[in-house]
């Protein structure tokens, strides 16, 4: 695509939906795995007691993580290479590979260890495919996005990123109550959200071939960057990818804390039962999930860093408290407002750290940028929140858990606090000017 020849507005809009179309497939696939942990975790590890074999789910759901980097790292170079489209419709595909092999999968007594193994393997695949998804979707929604609406448009990834989970809930929901028993659940039926990921990965995947590439990676193709999308490159940007690593520390753990691990927490600590857990998890997230936009729009307005701001101190007061309130929650409704309470917080993070992230980083570096500092982080705080509370929970310190999240988001509060804000300091709108002077400094350096 011709960088001089803008897009019509219907163009625009049309490349975002697919793109966002996709990114809920992705995460659908991503969280259909904690939603339906608890019934197939027999299934694939030895009978013991259900913090044992939660542990172990938890433990598999950590080692995802570990591939996200790797993800970032691939696919944030085919992206900054080739073009985000064709990365976004790769990243589909190995989704669909995870996903299809999880709904295929024997069982621990059939095929033993292997079981375990095979588990491990098709995590591997979504891990990769999910690091490689959230860099590249949020260059590309940002980028796509016009700069006044940027916070509002950026923060659709959250909200199909959330509304992914959501279906994912909602279709246990429906299989809870509706459509199997609790034992047919145990048995077979939890590979049903499994095949319904594969199949719609399919449609994702012909909804991006019609997608149309960024005007900003036009741009950055038609200049002279001889390792466009390099690590080489990337280290010349050392504060950016300092400030990405900080800002998301605090953001993603809260995130996983509020949004992944609820499920677990209200049966296995809360005394809810299963369907009551998943039902206050579905509401929640469902009204998270409209906060996005909101909050997003709320940051063309007032800039990105005062949002990021008030996310810090906020988590940094009350996430005690609020965790401490969902352990001791005795009703359904009790329990919902404090779930609540704790995903109004963390949408001073999720609806713009995205767009935050794009606009610090130079076209050319964009994707690898915003995606593999993002992605190690992501797996060092957000894919381990599980386990490490799960794990004090075993140790008999649970508490100990609800300090260790207030203090990562205490880090991050400072973080906020020191970065410039990139709504008025963005990248993004300096794509398309030759004699921009970091970027000639870029060019010279790589050129050396």
């Amino acid at each position: 695509m011709d960088a001089t020849a803008p897009m019509t507005p219907t163009q625009r809009l049309r490349s975002i939906f697919s793109g966002s179309v996709g990114n809920l497939v992705e995460w659908y696939d991503w969280y259909a795995y904690s939603a339906f942990a608890i019934y197939f975790a027999p299934h694939f590890f030895p009978k013991g007691d259900t913090t044992a074999q939660l542990l172990d789910t938890a433990a598999v759901f950590a080692v995802g993580f570990l591939m996200r980097p790797v993800g970032g790292w691939l696919l944030g170079l085919y992206a900054d290479r080739h073009g985000r489209k064709a990365a976004l419709m790769l990243s589909v595909l190995l989704m669909c590979a995870g996903s299809l092999l999880i709904a295929i999968a024997p069982g621990h007594e059939r095929i033993g260890i292997a079981a375990p193994a095979l588990l491990v393997f098709a995590r591997l695949l979504q891990g990769l495919s999910v690091g490689g998804e959230y860099g590249t979707s949020a260059t590309y929604l940002s980028e796509m996005a016009q700069s006044k609406h940027r916070g509002f448009w950026s923060s659709f990834q959250y909200v199909t990123l959330v509304m992914g989970q959501l279906i994912a809930l909602a279709l246990l929901v429906a299989l809870q109550r509706a459509f199997l028993t609790e034992e047919q659940l145990h048995d077979w039926g939890w590979r049903i959200p499994f095949v319904v990921g594969a199949l719609c990965a399919v449609t994702a995947l012909w909804l991006r071939r019609g997608m149309q590439e960024t005007e900003s990676f036009a741009a950055a193709r038609s200049r002279d960057h001889a390792q466009r999308g390099s690590l080489r490159v990337l280290m010349q940007h050392p504060r950016e990818v300092l400030t990405v690593i900080g800002l998301t520390m605090g953001g993603t753990l809260s995130f996983y804390t509020f949004t992944t691990y609820p499920q677990k927490f209200l049966v296995n600590t809360g005394g809810f039962s299963k369907a009551d857990a998943t039902l206050i998890s579905a509401a929640s997230l469902f009204v998270f999930m409209l906060l996005q936009p909101l909050v997003g729009a709320l940051s063309d307005r007032t800039g990105r860093r005062p949002i990021l701001i008030a996310f810090g101190v906020l988590g940094t007061l009350f996430t005690y408290t609020i965790l401490s309130g969902i352990a001791h929650a005795r009703t359904v409704l009790e329990a919902f407002l404090w779930v609540m309470s704790g995903l109004l917080i963390v949408s001073g993070y999720t609806s713009i750290n995205a767009v935050v992230k794009a606009e610090l980083f130079p076209a050319h570096i964009r994707a690898l940028g915003v995606g593999l500092p993002y992605a190690l982080t992501v797996s060092l705080f957000g894919g381990t929140a599980e386990y490490i509370a799960l794990w004090f929970k075993q140790a008999g310190h649970e508490s100990w858990f609800y300090v260790y999240v207030t203090a990562c988001v205490a880090v991050s509060l400072g973080v906020y606090a020191l970065m410039r804000d990139t709504k008025l300091h963005s990248r993004i709108d300096r794509d398309y000017d030759l004699t921009d002077p970091v970027d000639t400094d870029t060019r010279q350096r790589t050129s050396a």
